[in-house]
């Protein structure tokens, strides 16, 4: 054994590995992603990146009916994708340990939107575990498995942001060794067929009473008596904020299982405290439940319903008292995100905002056209929405046609865009689709995906044809430009536009930050040549700035990529 500081992700990856966990599948998605990274370092393990997080939870969901254990890691939207078979892996139950990883992000630092994953627990009757420190991470992580065997169930693990991307210690242990579980036929557990999925429900609600039971007692729920002026209920990350702020001024009944939860525990906690307050983020799950066992505490009357939580925020409401925070007086400009120097997108979303064209856009770095200079993004809803959006747009006002198209990455399309292409040939309406393709999963940070050519170990693996693909479910204009050719991208955007037949456009260029690809000596500026007139900056590209009415380009962030040489009437711009 040993201690070592770990990343929440690093250590519920270190939990998969010392539990025994056999087969791990999971998409991308920003908290969650480094668990699936760094459980691919284990050899001991099979990982990889399934095209979406259904197809993710279903591997694993079978890799556990065939005896082994497994894992599936996502974000909070993930598991709206994932929820079909969650909620029937809840009937069937398990041969061997299956738990499913969820990370929300209070505070949308990289999500479309606040969710609380707790009402899935709720919703599909399915236990779920929350840890508070990269320790717990790890040892939950180990007891999900062993509480999955043991109540044949799915279990479900959720922490946040700052419990995922945190780093504190944990112990390391060897690793399980419990070999692969036995199948045996048994179309009655697994098969949910009306007749079989009945007498499933009424096991799955006396399942949750023996959970709920087991919770009045268990270790994952821990009480911590200091003064009893006041009592604190909390979990993961607000656990942590309560103890900061609070200190011993507080008890605390620190709940590791956050669904079911205790009865008798809860009213016992409350008895011995003078006032209770109920300190999570988000949505007011556990208070409800104190509510509606008689219990009276202080919930969201206080507590905001979205956002992030801090220390400061708990003593500023609990006690009343301003933490001490340092403050920067100067008035600085704000700097809102921007596609990196040499993003392919970039040129793609300037012909874009040239042809004036509604853009139904989608979930990726590429987001971020929607900002000024480029203006160019209208709709952003969820992952895949783009091309069926678009066939919406278009059905709903025939004279869309001429002026709208979709826009969705590689990664993205290979998650959900496909069955959207598919309706818009099936329908027929008369869409063009602009497949993004820079050869990665760029917003979550460079991982493959089928369309690359590589595995999550970076090995030879089959690579989807965009173009064949396209053409496989009906479409018969399919056309490949460069982003970085301004012309040919602005010419071939209006052809399309003006072609009574659906299409599809991939704009195929490499993600610039990607090691392989080779890059141009930077541009510099001829300032006798530049007459200051700005065209350069509508691009938007962070390597560009003015400085005494003339621009600048800051060659430690050029890429040479050449897309302002196109703008630039003067000829100033240079190698």
């Amino acid at each position: 054994m040993a201690k070592k500081l770990f990343l929440g992700n690093e250590a519920v990856a270190r939990g998969l590995f010392e539990a025994g966990c056999r087969v791990v599948s999971s998409y991308p998605g920003t908290p969650s992603t480094e668990i699936t990274e760094f459980a691919a370092t284990y050899e001991e393990m099979f990982c990889e990146w399934a095209p979406n997080e259904k197809v993710a939870m279903e591997v694993a969901a079978g890799a556990a009916i065939a005896g082994a254990r497994s894992f599936c890691a996502m974000k909070h939207v993930g598991l709206n994708v994932a929820a079909d078979p969650l909620f029937t892996a809840s009937y069937t139950g398990v041969n061997a340990g299956f738990v499913i990883g969820v990370a929300d992000d209070p505070g949308m630092h990289s999500s479309q939107n606040e969710q609380d994953s707790r009402n899935y627990a709720r919703a599909a009757k399915i236990m779920m575990l929350e840890p508070a420190d990269s320790a717990e991470c790890l040892a939950f992580t180990k007891r999900a498995f062993a509480l999955s065997e043991q109540f044949d169930t799915p279990v479900l693990l959720r922490l946040t942001t700052r419990i995922a991307h945190s780093r504190s210690l944990a112990e390391t242990a060897e690793r399980e060794n419990g070999g692969l579980k036995e199948y045996v036929k048994n179309p009655a557990k697994y098969v949910m067929m009306p007749a079989m999925a009945r007498p499933k429900h009424v096991r799955v609600e006396q399942r949750l009473i023996d959970q709920a039971m087991l919770m009045e007692t268990d270790e994952l729920n821990t009480v911590e008596y200091n003064s009893k002026k006041i009592g604190v209920i909390a979990a993961g990350i607000c656990y942590q904020y309560a103890k900061d702020a609070l200190g011993d001024k507080a008890s605390y009944l620190k709940l590791g299982c956050v669904y079911p939860l205790p009865t008798e525990r809860i009213k016992a906690f409350a008895a011995e405290c003078e006032t209770v307050y109920v300190i999570e983020e988000l949505d007011s799950f556990i208070e409800t439940h104190c509510k509606a066992i008689g219990v009276d505490v202080i919930g969201k009357d206080l507590f905001p319903l979205y956002g992030e939580f801090s220390q400061a925020l708990v003593a500023k409401l609990i006690l009343g008292e301003e933490l001490p925070a340092l403050t920067l007086n100067e008035d600085i400009p704000a700097r809102p995100p921007v596609l990196c120097a040499g993003c392919p997108h970039r040129g793609l979303f300037y012909a874009l905002k040239r042809e004036k064209a509604i853009v139904s856009g989608d979930i990726g770095c590429y987001t971020l056209g929607t900002l000024a200079p480029l203006e160019a993004m209208d709709i952003c809803i969820c992952m895949g929405a783009s091309v069926s959006g678009l066939h919406g747009i278009n059905k709903a006002n025939p004279e869309n046609e001429k002026r709208s198209v979709a826009v969705i990455g590689d990664s993205t399309f290979m998650h959900s865009g496909i069955t959207g292409l598919v309706n818009i040939a099936y329908n027929k309406s008369n869409s063009t689709v602009i497949i993004l393709d820079n050869s990665i999963t760029g917003m979550t940070g460079h991982q493959e995906n089928p369309t690359t050519g590589k595995n999550i170990k970076g090995e030879p693996a089959a690579a989807v044809d965009l173009e064949a693909l396209a053409r496989a479910v009906g479409i018969k204009r399919v056309k490949v430009i460069d982003p970085y050719d301004l012309k040919e991208t602005q010419d071939t955007i209006h052809e399309e536009l003006q072609a009574e037949e659906p299409s599809v456009i991939i704009s195929r260029r490499p993600c610039a930050l990607l090691k392989y690809v080779e890059r141009k000596p930077a541009l510099k500026i001829n300032r006798e040549k530049c007459t200051g007139c700005r065209a350069c900056m509508r691009i938007g590209c962070p390597a560009i700035s003015i400085k005494d009415k003339k621009a600048e380009i800051d060659f430690t962030q050029c890429v040479g990529c050449e897309v302002c040489v196109q703008l630039c009437r003067f000829n100033a711009i240079e190698h």
